[in-house]
């Protein structure tokens, strides 16, 4: 006869799967909202009823096991199936967006222009829980079991849903009081005699491509007295006169639009790639949680972003 299984079963395999994505017991318990022990505990009833260990445990790190591995991709596969049945009852009880909503979100972009604009979400759907990442790496969707993301630039990953929610350009910047000092350059090539401040995250570094009007392109290697991967170090050496930087504009908002800084070769155009998107594993059996952030996202960036208004 085939086993039955009672609903603390589906119980196990969810904290199963939160520790496994987690990796610690405690920030599982954190995620979903039970004490770390009961999550302890569900974790080796299921251990003792597959009569195999699931996850290796020391008192500083949790690693899945090869067993382990294998199940928490048939265990992610099951949860979303149930995600999904919920959600359709609910749309057919007329609930609106409800339970956890998982963000990823880049840093710097996200603590600028979504971080101070999360409260009026909540606000507005109270029915709602955020659990938001804001990091630089660039997180699997699907196997991390993220809601919705915010990606800046190209998008490769064919198996996401995107919506463009904004523009974004690029744009040569300095503050009044360094060219008070040094001078206004004109051309591409007079950026040769000046401070260029170096962001070395991005792919063309450390040159600085741009395109006239008439569409000719120019490269340039640059040079200065600061080189960083960290975008806010530039910005606040930019305005305290250490040099030029090319920058994107929704970093430089603010800055351009109370006047520490101001932009330069305004005639040229930088190379860019992308735009501003919010990312989602699938529409199929999309949650209201997921669509009503997507569609509150939009609206807020439409029809001019922040950065720009």
């Amino acid at each position: 006869m085939p086993q039955s299984y009672e609903p603390a079963t589906l119980a196990e395999m969810a904290a199963f799967a939160a520790i496994a994505e987690a990796r610690s017991f405690t920030r599982a318990a954190a995620r979903v909202g039970r004490d770390a022990t009961i999550l302890s505990r569900r974790l080796q009833s299921l251990e003792e009823r597959l009569g195999v260990r699931l996850l290796h445990r020391t008192t500083r790190s949790v690693s899945l096991t090869e067993a382990g591995a294998e199940f928490l991709v048939r265990v992610r596969a099951i949860l979303a199936s149930v995600d999904e049945a919920e959600a359709a009852a609910s749309a057919h009880a007329g609930g609106g967006p409800r339970g956890l909503l998982r963000l990823a979100l880049p840093g710097t972009f996200g603590r600028m222009w979504i971080g101070p604009l999360l409260p009026e979400f909540l606000a507005e759907f109270p029915d709602v829980r955020i659990e938001a990442e804001f990091s630089n790496r660039f997180a699997d969707l699907v196997t991390e079991n993220f809601d919705v993301a915010v990606r800046l630039g190209a998008l490769e990953d064919s198996r996401l849903v995107a919506r463009k929610v904004a523009t974004r350009r690029r744009l040569l910047c300095a503050a009044p009081a360094y060219l008070a000092r040094h001078g206004r350059p004109e051309t591409p090539q007079a950026l040769l005699e000046h401070s260029c401040l170096g962001f070395s995250g991005f792919q063309s570094f450390p040159a600085w491509e741009m395109t006239d009007r008439e569409g000719h392109r120019v490269r340039v290697e640059v040079s200065g007295p600061l080189v960083t991967d960290d975008a806010e170090v530039l910005v606040e050496a930019a305005v305290q006169g250490v040099g030029l930087m090319m920058s994107t504009d929704w970093l430089v908002g603010r800055e351009l639009a109370d006047g520490r800084l101001v932009p330069i070769l305004e005639d040229w155009t930088l190379a860019d790639e992308g735009a501003v998107y919010v990312v989602m594993p699938s529409t199929k059996g999309q949650a209201a949680k997921t669509r009503a952030f997507a569609d509150w996202i939009g609206k807020r960036f439409s029809p001019e972003p922040p950065w720009r208004a």
